[in-house]
């Protein structure tokens, strides 16, 4: 895939970019700049990179918290197929 150039605008400042996926990268660009936005309503003495740095780490927890919830679904799934394996196999030793 080739890379496209596009214009994203964050918080009021436009970036030009060059980016493989257009839609995921205007789309992760629309979640900063309403969380930016958002924080400024709470916090509206702070100066935008501070908003910007409490952007990168809300959204380094949400990624965190993504990655714990499918490793705790990749367990979950690993052990009911070992528990259906198990019912499947005395099943079958049964005949």
């Amino acid at each position: 895939m080739e890379a496209k150039s596009i214009r994203i605008r964050i918080y009021g400042t436009e970036y030009p970019l060059k980016v493989d996926d257009e839609d995921l990268t205007k789309r992760a660009a629309e979640h900063i700049d309403r969380m930016m936005h958002d924080l400024h309503a709470q916090i509206p003495d702070q100066p935008p990179v501070t908003l910007a740095v409490l952007s990168a780490l809300n959204v380094s927890e949400e990624l965190h918290h993504e990655k714990q919830d499918k490793t705790q679904l990749t367990r979950k799934v690993e052990q009911d197929l070992r528990s259906m394996t198990q019912l499947i196999d005395g099943a079958l030793n049964e005949e």
